[in-house]
């Protein structure tokens, strides 16, 4: 894919600033394009498994354009809450209205709040892991950085790790098993790290007490500034995003398990993650979707990921498989066969 095509993502917070501008039931446009449009295209586009030329990953790999795309969705994220804030503070409350833009903010939250900061979150450079923070912030879901990079990369298919789904485990349950047990792992895991550095556990250190002070004031503005309503539509939208974020989670690696011998794991390969290559959705999730190369070599750049012919495949993109596992019985009629 040619690296303008990329952009758009964009095309998300234009929508999600229509949303804001609209009455009634055309609130949820957001909803509809992403898991209406989309996954309705992607049952009629052909996935596309061919891989960037060797000659020219090391070209692409060095290409500002691409990290440029990640950079600039922390303005934009951080301007359409500011937005939203204002917006939905005059907005009815609980009408159809607030809950239409609840769910178009909560789309961002998800996509370029969680996805985008999950990218940025596993570059080797400091500054840009804040920038990754700022957006994780924006869904008050920032454990997921130390948690995701030390835990699920380290236990992924493994029955140790949270974000693994059981087979046969549906994603409700598995909602509330992922979310919280990767928040108290994350908080083990920055103890450990402390402990190696020989530091205490609550100090300014510690980026699990740092982020709930971020969190914490971060609520504390938004209420003091904008109001109760406010306050409490970016609770819902956070809650959409973390969903959002959790059900990608599901359907990653449901029921894929490494192998144990001798008390040790088989190394993570292809096979592990579930694996799409619908165009659509991998452009609007910068290639998570080719989640096996991801786990296989997770400090590849989104735009040079490979897709593995032993990598599981599934039948359409994101979008639609995120549709199909929230109906369980489908979901296992379906899955469990592949």
């Amino acid at each position: 894919m040619k690296r303008w095509n990329y952009l758009l993502v964009y095309t998300l917070p234009i929508i999600v600033m229509i949303s804001f501008q609209l009455k009634g039931y055309a609130t949820f446009i957001t909803v509809a394009v992403f898991f209406g449009l989309v996954p309705l295209l992607e049952l009629f586009i052909k996935p596309d498994n061919s891989n960037i030329d060797r000659t020219e990953i090391r070209v692409e790999r060095k290409k500002k354009f691409y990290v440029w795309i990640l950079y600039l969705l922390v303005p934009v994220q951080c301007g359409l809450l500011l937005y939203f804030f204002k917006n939905i503070a005059n907005t009815p409350f609980l009408s159809v209205a607030y809950f239409g833009k609840i769910s178009s903010m909560g789309v961002a939250c998800g996509v370029l709040g969680l996805n985008a900061g999950h990218e940025l979150g596993h570059k080797n450079h400091r500054f840009v892991q804040f920038l990754g923070e700022i957006l994780l912030l924006s869904s008050l879901n920032t454990h997921f950085l130390p948690y995701h990079n030390a835990g699920h990369h380290h236990l992924v298919a493994t029955k140790e790790d949270p974000a693994t789904a059981r087979k046969n485990e549906s994603v409700y349950a598995f909602w509330f098993r992922s979310h919280f047990k990767s928040y108290v792992m994350a908080w083990q895991l920055e103890f450990k790290r402390l402990k190696r550095l020989q530091q205490k556990n609550i100090c300014l250190g510690n980026r699990m007490f740092c982020y709930t002070l971020w969190n914490i004031v971060l609520l504390s503005v938004i209420y003091f500034f904008f109001g109760k309503t406010a306050f409490l539509g970016f609770l819902g939208a956070a809650l959409f995003g973390i969903l959002l974020l959790e059900t990608v989670n599901y359907i990653e690696h449901y029921g894929l398990l490494r192998k144990k011998e001798n008390d040790r794991y088989e190394r993570v390969n292809p096979s592990h993650s579930w694996n799409s290559d619908h165009p659509i959705g991998r452009l609007f999730l910068f290639n998570l979707s080719r989640h096996s190369d991801h786990h296989k070599n997770a400090r590849k750049t989104y735009q040079v990921l490979n897709s593995h012919p032993e990598s599981p495949q599934m039948p359409t993109g994101y979008p639609g498989m995120m549709l199909l596992s929230l109906v369980p019985p489908l979901w296992f009629r379906y899955m469990n066969k592949r």
